[in-house]
């Protein structure tokens, strides 16, 4: 979903890392874990869309991780390449080798390549942004980004990341979603804000509802006040994760009568053709 100029973020193409959600236990007892792997991938995990630059103080707070120890970490990642160091501010930025992570992943995902000209034909169509995601933790990262030559100016490209609780394309997945993995991801949202979780849960529900009754998962102004999205998950087969595709924009430009009427049958006829098109 797309979101007119009402907070500063940044592109990024987001490195291929493993993100801990709070309250998500370390599995400390598996002897085959890695425990300095995960720490350095955390690390990298911490840097968010629309961040240039964090220290190592920043890094040890979001990691929950001794100072020291982040330090040892942020020197041996700077080193390999994955960070730079910006020496007149003591503060690092992620460095080109998680580029190179990124980018290899991206070009690797076919799925991409097919859906890209018949997104880019809807999002003409409705004169918004439709965009390709698949979760990471509790957010749903975007992978391709398509927008209408009218479309407003907007700060979500590819790598921008949706809360998948609030969403509609995080609760597309969240509808489509095999049941176990569901609920252990509704479990974490839940640990993350208790007092939230009510109205969270009815949402998702309700999302669930839409989802096998209209094709869609919604999002009126739950997500921001001023923008609106609907979205469809789907397989993508070949090994790859469910993924789902969404439009979203200002309400001012994508009212809800225009999503459900009109865009609606459209974007489920493009999840549609994509799911036959797609090798499996």
């Amino acid at each position: 979903m797309n979101l007119p100029d009402v907070s500063p973020s940044e592109p990024l193409v987001t490195p291929v890392v493993v993100r801990r959600s709070a309250g998500a236990p370390r599995p400390k007892e598996d002897r085959h874990f890695v425990t300095a792997l995960a720490r350095g991938l955390e690390v990298l995990a911490c840097f968010r869309t629309g961040e240039t630059t964090l220290s190592n103080q920043e890094l040890a707070q979001r990691c929950r991780l001794p100072k020291s120890t982040v330090s040892r970490l942020t020197l041996t990642l700077t080193r390999l390449g994955y960070l730079i160091h910006v020496g007149e501010s003591g503060r690092y930025r992620l460095g080109t080798a998680c580029l190179a992570l990124g980018s290899a992943m991206l070009t690797r995902l076919d799925v991409r390549k097919i859906a890209r000209p018949l997104m880019q034909e809807l999002a003409n169509f409705c004169q918004a942004a439709v965009s390709l995601g698949v979760r990471d933790k509790l957010s749903m990262i975007y992978v391709e980004h398509c927008r209408g030559p009218a479309a407003l100016t907007v700060t979500l490209d590819v790598g921008s990341r949706m809360p998948v609780a609030t969403s509609a394309i995080g609760r597309a997945w969240l509808a489509a979603a095999p049941a176990d993995e569901r609920d252990a991801v509704m479990q974490q949202v839940r640990e993350l804000d208790d007092l939230a979780w009510p109205a969270l849960e009815r949402g998702i529900a309700q999302a669930q509802r839409d989802h096998a009754q209209l094709g869609v998962a919604c999002s009126f102004g739950e997500w921001q006040k001023d923008v609106n999205g609907i979205a469809r998950a789907f397989d993508p087969g070949n090994g790859l994760p469910m993924m789902a595709i969404n439009v979203g924009g200002a309400t001012t430009t994508l009212p809800q009568p225009f999503l459900m009427d009109e865009v609606r049958p459209r974007l489920i006829a493009l999840v549609n053709e994509l799911e036959s098109t797609l090798p499996r």
